[in-house]
C-alpha cells in the first residue's frame, strides 16, 4: 500500500475516529464528565511517562557506567515521548495506546519486533549466546619467554 495513502487515512481517519468515540462516550455519561476524564487521562499519563522517564534515565546512566552503548534504552526513552503526545492529545483511543505504550514489557516487545521487522536486529551468528560474558570467549594461550640480550 502506498505509505502517503496511509499517512493521508491516519490523518484524516484517526481524528474522525476520536471524535466519534468522544461523541459517544459523551452521549453515555454526558458532555462534562467525558471532557474531566479526557483532562484526567492526560494529567495522569503526563505524570506516569515523567516517572517513566526518569527511571529510563538511571538505566541510560547504569549502561553507560559499564562501558555499553544504551541503545534499547534510548529507544525505550522515544517511545515515551510518543506515549506522552499521545496522553496529551484528546480522546481515548490514543489515550489507550499511550498507556499502552507505558508497560515496561510491552514497550520493549515493540521495540524489539520493529527492529526485527525492518532488519536492523539480527539473530546472533550459531555457537554464540547473548548470556555468555565476552572475557570466557577469550583464548588463552600460557606459555613462557625469555629475553636474550644481544
Amino acid at each position: 500500500m502506498n505509505p502517503g495513502f496511509i499517512f493521508l487515512l491516519l490523518l484524516v481517519g484517526a481524528p474522525l475516529l476520536e471524535l466519534y468515540v468522544l461523541i459517544e462516550v459523551g452521549s453515555e455519561i454526558g458532555a462534562l464528565p467525558t471532557i474531566l476524564l479526557s483532562i484526567f487521562t492526560a494529567i495522569l499519563g503526563a505524570a506516569l511517562v515523567r516517572l517513566q522517564g526518569v527511571s529510563v534515565l538511571l538505566r541510560v546512566q547504569e549502561t553507560l557506567a559499564r562501558g555499553e552503548a544504551p541503545a534499547l534504552e534510548m529507544l525505550e526513552g522515544a517511545v515515551l515521548m510518543m506515549a506522552g503526545v499521545m496522553l496529551l492529545f484528546p480522546g481515548f483511543i490514543t489515550d489507550v495506546m499511550g498507556f499502552l505504550m507505558l508497560i515496561p514489557p510491552l514497550r520493549r516487545h515493540l521495540i524489539v519486533a520493529v527492529l526485527r521487522n525492518s532488519g536492523t536486529l539480527r539473530p546472533a551468528p550459531p555457537g554464540t549466546s547473548r548470556d555468555e560474558d565476552p572475557v570466557r570467549r577469550v583464548t588463552i594461550i600460557q606459555g613462557e619467554y625469555r629475553k636474550e640480550d644481544d
